[in-house]
């Protein structure tokens, strides 16, 4: 007998136990990353001919202890090489692993492939080269603590490499993994499968194999036992005839059917390509096609599986598209696929919640380096078969399955429908195209939905510590699945953003390139708005009661905006008659944001006058005098005027200094800040000859009404002038 080691994928070692004593090995023992077991040499070939989960097939050659790398050069040199590859082959080396002594993999592959080199020149006089591509002959070593293991990989490449699929058009997934997915999926060869993202077609290829019993590695040209001395020839050709045999008779004998649809036509190229090279091109249909247009190609026949690896997203701004393609595979298979088996590999198992199905049972595997978790559904049977789809890209659907189907997010959506309904008529009357939906009311669901016009932010609050992150990230998909089908959106109307605590100028941080700007309308002012590019959007919400003011306190004034971000208030004041305005900014971006602002509402000419500036250090500076002056500083900053930094609250007195200097008799100061529990310093203000009222209240309107913290506002001016 002979002892032969199988490696595959860490999650498939017990799935590849039960295939190779299926094809007679002995002693199987599983052990982590995979299995060790026995047979006859025609046992070795046909495990390498016919395994679809190993990885490799390694033949062990000696086992010993390595205390320092002469032991491990020692031990290597004992081995008697010439008797095993000749010297004119070439070889490689693959060692993994290390010890105390061995720190370093390269190095240690350099000491064996030394040894080796020394064996044959000790005995034969010559030296075999080494090759980094396709070598003759490859050494695996495996070292782990003092113990080091040294086998003949017999496999060549890896043994997913069938041999079929086009290097440009490689999917993710490794064809021995796909293999596995085939297996857990409760597919019965006879029946028939769908792959509805089927990318560059692998699952279906390997199923397709499977039902025509074609070996995986019969198309293999390239094999680590063919410059082996040990190789039989006879034996190894005599099982590729049977096998080729077995593949032809398997072809024409199968009733199976498969299905593969993608939206992008290059790669149902390819799939069509890698399913010719594998010989079941004649079994597999594949047609460019969304997958939201999908319907059951059988509806008449034999229940099958719908099995699919499908996208996910490792950038917030493609969650919402992916949740939504997940939530209208759900409502597809309710409504075409009832009887049928759904089978899902997936590295994000809170997209697959969104399906709103329950899961029968679960299998666990890396993808390389991913963590997936692969689930099946049983789908229960329609009552009635639906007419033609509709349209399923806003994920909504009242449709219930049995008890199959899962209510998403049940209190979140009935909050959102109950804001809708109140807000959207008042935001009509009021004539304001952006505002907030939805602001935390649950603790559960941290978030914030704010509509700039037909377009929505979702920002979730990032949770504490204390919460679990895969809970907390579970939340959020529930949340976007529901607002997508409270709200009947398309996904690409829905943007997320993650908010946490800004400091210094984090706020002008660029977060993509996209340029997507477009107007929306604030009591008569057209605003620019940007929802994906930065942090901030280019308007803040609850500042648009104070524009109002400003705009009616300004008319036939002389107007300045401090810390003006995107000159939205200058607009206001503009619009409102102000005799000129001026907005200051340190950001360049910004101020430029500013100046398309003003242009869109006419408000141009030297009146309307922008300046890039460190505003504490123009404010310190200025000789200038204003009628009406909007500050909205920062909580925090880094400042070069400031010693050290600019805190609101321990450093408001400072701006009050240089305001009064700047505010002519009669005028006014809005000062305004979104720190909690900002405490106005009423004793400073009365040294410095200032009086001032607070307007919070005033300035927050209904679709802020359960945050009355989100800003102060204040009004301030010269002492014994009556406002």
């Amino acid at each position: 007998m002979i002892s032969l080691f199988a490696s595959t994928a860490r999650g498939l070692e017990e799935l590849l136990k039960t295939e190779l004593e299926a094809l007679g090995a002995s002693a199987c023992k599983v052990v982590q990353g995979g299995v060790h077991f026995e047979g006859d040499e025609r046992l070795m070939y046909t495990s390498l001919l016919w395994s679809r989960l190993a990885s490799r097939i390694l033949l062990p050659l000696s086992e010993f202890r390595v205390y320092s790398d002469m032991d491990l050069y020692l031990g290597i040199n004992a081995i008697n090489w010439p008797s095993l590859f000749g010297v004119d082959k070439t070889f490689a080396v693959n060692f993994t692993g290390t010890n105390e002594e061995i720190r370093n993999s390269q190095y240690g592959a350099l000491k064996v492939k030394d040894a080796i080199v020394d064996s044959f020149t000790r005995k034969v006089q010559q030296r075999p080269d080494v090759a980094k591509v396709q070598p003759d002959i490859r050494i695996n070593v495996y070292l782990q603590k003092d113990r080091a293991n040294v086998a003949i990989d017999l496999s060549g490449d890896g043994l997913h490499q069938r041999g079929y699929r086009d290097m440009a058009g490689q999917a993710p997934l490794k064809e021995n993994l796909a293999a596995a997915i085939v297996m857990r999926s409760g597919w019965l060869p006879e029946t028939p499968m769908v792959d509805p993202m089927c990318g560059s077609g692998t699952l279906l290829i390997e199923a397709a194999m499977v039902a025509a019993d074609i070996a995986p590695g019969l198309r293999r040209d390239y094999w680590g036992f063919n410059q082996w001395l040990g190789h039989n020839a006879e034996l190894w050709r005599e099982l590729l005839a049977e096998a080729q045999v077995r593949a032809s008779r398997g072809v024409n004998k199968t009733q199976s059917r498969f299905y593969g649809y993608d939206h992008d036509r290059r790669v149902i190229e390819i799939a069509k390509n890698n399913a010719r090279r594998a010989g079941v091109a004649s079994l597999i249909q594949f047609e460019t096609q969304e997958m939201t247009r999908l319907t059951n190609p059988l509806p008449d026949c034999q229940k099958g599986t719908v099995l699919s690896n499908p996208p996910y997203g490792e950038r917030l701004d493609s969650e919402p598209a992916l949740i939504a393609l997940h939530s209208a595979l759900g409502q597809i298979m309710k409504r075409y696929f009832g009887g049928w088996n759904l089978s899902l590999f997936s590295a994000s198992p809170e997209l697959l919640s969104c399906l709103q199905l329950r899961a029968g049972r679960q299998f666990k595997a890396k993808n390389g380096p991913l963590d997936c978790v692969q689930k099946n559904y049983s789908l229960a049977e329609n009552s009635e078969r639906s007419s033609p789809q509709g349209d399923y890209s806003t994920g909504v659907d009242g449709e219930k399955n049995g008890e199959q189907s899962v209510q998403i997010a049940a209190d979140f959506a009935n909050r959102l429908r109950k804001n809708v309904k109140k807000l959207e008529k008042w935001a009509k009357q009021e004539g304001i195209e952006c505002y907030r939906l939805y602001d935390a009311d649950l603790p559960e669901y941290n978030l914030a939905l704010d509509r700039y016009g037909s377009k929505y932010v979702l920002q979730e609050y990032a949770p504490p510590k204390t919460v679990d992150p895969q809970k907390a990230r579970q939340r959020l998909f529930d949340a976007i699945n529901a607002t997508l089908a409270v709200l009947e959106l398309p996904a690409s109307a829905l943007i997320l953003k993650v908010r946490e605590r800004q400091k210094g100028k984090s706020q002008y941080e660029k977060l993509a390139q996209k340029g997507d700007f477009f107007l929306v309308n604030e009591f008569g002012a057209k605003l620019w708005v940007n929802l994906t590019d930065y942090l901030d959007t280019g308007l803040f919400l609850d500042h648009r009661i104070a524009r109002r003011m400003l705009g009616q306190m300004s008319r036939g004034k002389d107007f300045l905006n401090l810390f003006a971000y995107t000159g939205s208030a200058s607009v206001h004041a503009g619009i409102g008659g102000a005799r000129t305005t001026t907005t200051v900014d340190m950001s360049r971006t910004y101020l430029e944001w500013a100046e398309r602002n003003l242009r869109a509402n006419d408000l141009v000419g030297r009146q309307h006058r922008l300046v890039q500036a460190d505003c504490l250090g123009w404010m310190h500076e200025t000789n200038e005098q204003f009628d009406v002056i909007f500050i909205d500083p920062p909580t925090f900053s880094n400042s070069k005027r400031m010693e050290n930094s600019f805190d609101v609250q321990r450093d408001h007195m400072a701006l009050m200094a240089d305001l009064k200097r700047m505010l002519r008799p009669g005028g006014t100061i809005m000062f305004s800040n979104n720190k909690r529990g900002f405490k106005m310093d009423m004793d400073g203000l009365a040294k410095l000859k200032l009086n001032a009222q607070e307007i919070s209240e005033k300035t927050l309107s209904a679709d802020f009404a359960r945050n009355r913290q989100i800003h102060n506002c204040w009004l301030v001016s010269h002492a014994g002038e009556d406002k």
